[in-house]
C-alpha cells in the first residue's frame, strides 16, 4: 500500500492559502483571530471557511493553529473558536495547550512543536492521549526521526523542512517575555535572538563582540526529501506564515516538484495527499525568496555552519563581485544579469550587511541610487531584491488541474456521464446521428474551463457512439458533472475525536529532566490545564512564566552552542579555549544572559542573570 505524502505550506491568509493549494501543497496551515503563535497572521471564520471549500476541491486539507497557551478568560472564547471550526470543516487543529483536551473536541489533533517534542517518550505519551499527528522539534536528526516513527509508527510525523529556524527549542523560549513582555507562547515573539550581543567570560574578557550570536540561518532541506521519506515523516512543513505571497509560490512549487521527482522514481511505494497536477509560468528558485543563507540544521548531525552572526537580514542569491569602480558606477563580474531597481547587499568592512538599490543597469556595469561609500573591489554581491523575478511573480503563475476520465454510457431512456465516481443522468429521446458524433462530443465535454478539472479521455458505451446529441445538452451535462464533482469534493467530513486518558498515575508517561529543573516549561496557564496534569500525576503543579516569573529563570534552551561554534567542544575533538567559565551574552543595554553548557543532552541553556 503506497504512503500518501503530505506538503504543508503556510498561509498568512486567504489569498495566500490558495497560492499554496494552486501551486502544489497538499495542505495548508493558517491562523484563526486569536491563539495562532503568530498574532499577526489572524484569519476570519469566513476567510479560512473559503479556504476549505477551495482545498477540498482538490482533496488537499487546512490546518487552524490555536497552538497557543490559553488563559482562563479566555476559555469561552477559545470553546467557541473550537465549535466554529468543527462547523467549517477544518480538518485539524494544531494545539499547544494540554488544557484544550478537556473540550474533548471534534477536530483531529496534532501536536504543535510548541509541545516541544524530541523524544520517543514524548511522542509516544501524546499518541496516549489522542493526538493523531505530532509536529517534531526542529533539532532532530534523520537517525532521531527514524527511531520516533518505528517506537510510535501510529502516529503521523510533520516535520519542518524550509523556512526560518528559532534557536530555542519551540515551546520553551521565555526571552521575549522576560525581556519585553511578549511571550512566545502567546504568539507574541519580540525576536531576541535576532539582537546583537558581546560574548564574555567570567573576568568580564570580551570574547566576540558585537555579533548576532544566537541568529540563525534559514533552514533548507529539500535535498534531504528522500532521507526523511524513508525516516517515516508524513508531512514536509514549510515554516512561513507572516511570509509575502512570492514567497508562498515560490518555495511551495519548488518543494512539490521535487516531491514529485522522487514518488516518479517510487511509485510503489508513496503518492501525493491531495489530487491535481500543477503548471507554471516561471521556474521556481529558493534563492530568490527570502533568506538569511541555507543550513539544513541537525539534520544529519552538529555542523559549525547553522547560524549568521554578521546579519540577521536575508542576504539573497549570489550574484557575483565588484570588479571595478569608476565614480558613481561599478562593474560586475560573474554571469548574473541585473535590472533596474534590484536591491543588491555586501558585508562591509565593520561586518555589517549594508545594502542599496540599482537605480540603471548596462550590461555589468550598474549605477546605484546612491553610491556605497564602503563598496570596494572584490567585495562579494547578493541580491536580494530581483525585480524580474518579482514582477513575474506577480502575475498568475500557476495553475492546478485534476485530470478525469469521462464515461458516456447510453441508458434506458437517455445517457448518464459520470467521472471521479460520480454520474449524472438526463432522460431525453434518442435520435440516430446523420454524421459521425465522435468529435463534437469530446469537444464538447471538455470545455472545462477555469473548473478544477481537465479531461484526458472521453469513453463511450457502447462504442462506437452514433447517437445525436445538441451541443446545448452536452454542455449540460458538462456543468452538472462537475457541479457534482465540486460538491463530492468539498463535503464537510468531522474527523475522530481525540480521547484523553483519564488514568492517575503516579508520574507521567513520559519523563524530561529539565522539567524538573524548571517546572514552568509545563507552560501551565489555566485552571484545565492544572486538571490535565493533576490526572497525569504531576505531583508539582507550576504556573506557566506568563503568569508567574522567576529569578534567573533560564529563558532559552538550544542545540546551538557557542563553545562548540568557536572550536571548544571537547567531546566533539575540539580544544579547550582560554576563556574562563561561566560565559555570558550581554546586550548593549547591560543585561546578561549566562550560558550553561548541559552536555550530557548537547545542549545549551541561557539563564537570565537578574543579579
Amino acid at each position: 500500500m503506497r504512503r500518501p505524502i503530505e506538503l504543508l505550506a503556510p498561509a498568512k491568509n486567504l489569498e495566500s492559502g490558495i497560492a499554496a493549494i494552486d501551486h502544489g501543497a497538499d495542505a495548508v496551515y493558517i491562523g484563526a483571530q486569536a491563539f495562532g503563535a503568530r498574532v499577526a497572521a489572524g484569519n476570519s471564520i469566513e476567510d479560512i471557511s473559503k479556504l476549505c471549500s477551495y482545498a477540498h476541491l482538490y482533496g488537499a486539507k487546512v490546518y487552524v493553529t490555536v497552538n497557543t497557551i490559553i488563559y482562563d478568560e479566555e476559555w469561552e472564547q477559545t470553546t467557541q473558536l473550537l465549535e466554529q471550526l468543527q462547523t467549517i470543516g477544518v480538518d485539524a487543529i494544531l494545539v499547544q495547550d494540554m488544557g484544550l483536551l478537556s473540550l474533548h473536541p471534534s477536530i483531529t489533533l496534532h501536536a504543535s512543536t510548541q509541545t516541544d517534542n524530541r523524544t520517543v517518550e514524548k511522542v509516544r505519551w501524546l499518541a496516549s492521549l489522542g493526538f493523531r499527528r505530532v509536529v517534531l522539534a526542529r533539532e532532530l536528526s534523520v537517525a532521531e526521526i527514524a527511531a520516533i516513527h518505528q517506537a510510535v509508527p501510529e502516529v503521523e510525523l510533520e516535520v519542518f523542512v524550509h523556512g526560518a529556524l528559532c534557536v530555542s527549542y519551540s515551546g520553551i523560549c521565555y526571552a521575549s517575555e522576560y525581556c519585553f513582555s511578549r511571550s512566545a507562547n502567546r504568539g507574541n515573539c519580540a525576536q531576541f535572538c535576532r539582537m546583537k550581543f558581546d560574548l564574555q567570560d567570567a573576568n568580564g574578557q570580551t570574547i566576540v563582540a558585537d555579533k548576532h550570536l544566537l541568529s540563525l540561518k534559514d533552514m533548507c532541506r529539500i535535498d534531504a526529501l528522500e532521507d526523511l521519506l524513508k525516516a517515516g515523516v508524513t508531512s514536509f512543513k514549510i515554516e512561513g506564515r507572516l511570509k509575502d505571497i512570492t514567497y508562498v509560490k515560490n518555495v511551495t512549487a519548488a518543494y512539490s516538484e521535487r516531491l514529485n521527482q522522487l514518488i516518479r522514481r517510487m511509485p510503489d511505494r508513496y503518492v501525493r495527499a491531495s489530487k491535481g497536477h500543477c503548471t507554471y509560468t516561471f521556474t521556481p528558485d529558493l534563492k530568490k525568496s527570502f533568506n538569511r543563507g541555507y543550513t539544513d540544521y541537525f539534520l544529519h548531525g552538529r555542523k559549525n555552519d547553522i547560524f549568521s552572526p554578521d546579519t540577521p537580514k536575508a542576504i539573497g542569491e549570489y550574484v557575483g563581485k565588484v570588479k571595478e569602480i569608476r565614480r558613481n558606477t561599478f562593474t560586475v563580474a560573474g554571469t548574473a544579469s541585473f535590472a533596474n531597481g534590484d536591491g543588491l547587499c555586501f558585508i562591509n568592512d565593520r561586518g555589517e550587511l549594508e545594502g542599496f538599490r540599482v537605480n540603471k543597469v548596462e550590461g555589468n556595469r550598474l549605477f546605484p541610487l546612491k553610491m556605497p561609500v564602503s563598496l570596494q573591489p572584490g567585495k562579494i554581491l547578493y541580491r536580494n531584491n530581483d525585480q524580474v523575478f518579482e514582477k513575474q511573480m506577480a502575475q498568475r503563475t500557476a495553475v492546478r488541474k485534476i485530470p478525469v476520465v469521462m464515461t458516456l454510457e447510453e441508458t434506458a431512456d437517455g445517457f448518464m456521464l459520470s467521472a471521479e465516481q460520480c454520474h449524472v443522468t438526463f432522460q431525453m429521446e434518442k435520435m440516430q446521428a446523420e454524421k459521425p458524433q465522435r468529435e463534437n462530443i469530446i469537444r464538447q465535454l471538455t470545455k472545462l474551463g477555469d473548473t478544477p478539472y481537465v479531461c484526458e479521455e472521453v469513453r463511450f458505451s457502447p462504442d462506437p457512439f452514433n447517437i445525436f446529441i445538441p451541443s446545448s445538452k452536452l454542455a449540460d451535462m458538462r456543468r452538472q458533472l462537475v457541479a457534482a464533482m465540486e460538491e463530492q469534493s468539498a463535503e464537510k467530513t468531522i474527523r475522530p475525536k481525540a480521547v484523553v486518558s483519564d488514568h492517575t498515575d503516579k508520574e507521567l508517561s513520559w519523563h524530561d529532566s529539565n522539567y524538573d529543573r524548571y517546572p514552568y516549561m509545563y507552560n501551565i496557564a489555566n485552571d484545565a490545564a492544572r486538571m490535565f496534569y493533576v490526572r497525569q500525576g504531576l505531583k508539582t503543579i507550576t504556573d506557566a512564566f506568563e503568569i508567574s516569573k522567576t529569578r534567573n529563570p533560564m529563558v532559552m534552551q538550544c542545540k546551538h552552542c557557542l563553545r562548540y561554534a568557536l572550536g571548544g567542544c571537547e567531546k566533539r575533538g575540539g580544544q579547550r579555549l582560554p576563556w574562563k567559565e561561566p560565559w555570558s551574552l550581554v546586550l548593549s543595554n547591560g543585561r546578561r544572559f549566562r550560558l550553561q553548557f548541559q552536555c550530557s543532552d548537547c545542549q545549551m541553556n541561557i539563564i537570565a542573570d537578574d543579579e
